[in-house]
């Protein structure tokens, strides 16, 4: 978002006010759906979200999956909170481990994580408030704990510079078989997706190249065996085939739920499900199948296609029953959702040096 003059609160108030009133709205015109089960089941059972319930996750801006702590997630806070990554346990919301980053310089913006293949966490630094107008930001790199306990750990800091001038950005993925770094820039009319050197370089900037396009996207994430790249938004979620080192045609759209800030995505460990979350305190994590992976209907959606707590309905629009009304209320919600994130940007956030 571009900044703006300090608002007077006759304007903070009327916004508040719209916001309010758009989000009443949408709640009425939104169908009911049954609540999507929290707790998991034997193999080939719908795969299963959780709450976290960590009242230091505010902001809760990325996920990935450990490979080597089962039904782990490790998160972090969008800004403001320090060098810090959260480890939490899938199976009851709650912190494992809350690892402390040493040896690099303050977090500026904290987007994404993402694990690579060689069995460290990767840490993107890379949002910009200021819409693009940084001519840097950063990596942070880490082994994955073996332990899961609080612990300082020292990570190493890669400059990161875009090809064709700075951006804003929230998605960073790295590839689980090739290693590579992919960035998605954040944008409305020059979002694309950017690939980082064959290996990073803690000695200079790292210039990342565009080589795809991409919508606006908040965060993305390679299924573990590297065939395909999905990535989210705010209103849209779609996977790619990944062939040759870049996404494959128009993609395929994904039934994500609706979660209002929607940050990010990962994949399970085993690929059998995308875990889709949103910032705010006690967030949920939603669980939706991949399909052909096991754990119940997929992409394509269905009358068991799996519901949000708090977040929506995730088949919505697929079936007739109720459509009109979706239809309706996924408009009023959207607005009320873009409505709410620009005040968010404009009362909450200040510029950054």
């Amino acid at each position: 978002m571009r900044l703006l003059p300090p608002p007077t609160a006759f304007s903070a108030a009327v916004v508040s006010a719209a916001v309010s009133a758009a989000v009443s709205a949408a709640v009425v015109l939104l169908p009911v759906a049954p609540a999507f089960a929290a707790t998991g089941g034997p193999s080939g059972s719908a795969p299963s979200g959780f709450t976290i319930t960590d009242p230091r996750i505010k902001e809760s801006s990325g996920l990935a999956a450990s490979r080597i702590h089962p039904g782990v997630y490790w998160t972090h806070n969008d800004s403001d909170d320090g060098p810090y990554v959260y480890a939490v346990d899938s199976a009851t919301g709650k912190t494992v481990a809350r690892v402390t980053l040493t040896g690099i310089g303050k977090p500026r913006d904290v987007e994404a994580i993402s694990l690579g293949p060689d069995g460290a966490l990767y840490v993107g630094d890379i949002g910009d408030n200021r819409d693009g107008t940084w001519d840097h930001v950063w990596i942070y790199r880490f082994q994955e704990p073996k332990q899961l306990a609080d612990a300082t750990v020292k990570a190493e800091q890669f400059t990161v510079r875009y090809e064709d001038g700075p951006r804003n950005a929230e998605a960073l993925m790295v590839h689980p078989v090739t290693g590579r770094v992919y960035i998605g820039s954040k944008s409305e009319d020059k979002g694309g997706l950017y690939e980082g050197p064959e290996k990073l370089s803690a000695s200079g900037p790292n210039v990342f190249r565009r080589v795809a396009g991409l919508p606006w996207v908040t965060d993305g994430a390679f299924s573990p065996d590297g065939t395909r790249l999905t990535v989210r938004g705010y209103f849209l979620a779609r996977t790619y085939p990944w062939k040759d080192g870049r996404p494959q045609g128009e993609g395929e759209r994904i039934d994500a739920p609706w979660q209002g800030q929607a940050e990010s995505v990962t994949y399970t460990a085993d690929g059998s499900a995308l875990m889709f979350g949103a910032e705010g305190a006690a967030s949920r994590v939603v669980a939706v199948p991949v399909p052909g992976a096991g754990g119940g209907t997929g992409a394509s959606g269905g009358a068991d296609a799996p519901t949000g707590a708090g977040g929506g309905q995730a088949g919505a629009g697929r079936s007739s029953a109720g459509e009109g009304s979706f239809t309706k209320g996924a408009l009023v919600l959207a607005g009320a959702t873009a409505a709410l994130f620009a005040a968010k940007r404009l009362f909450r956030r200040r510029p950054k040096p």
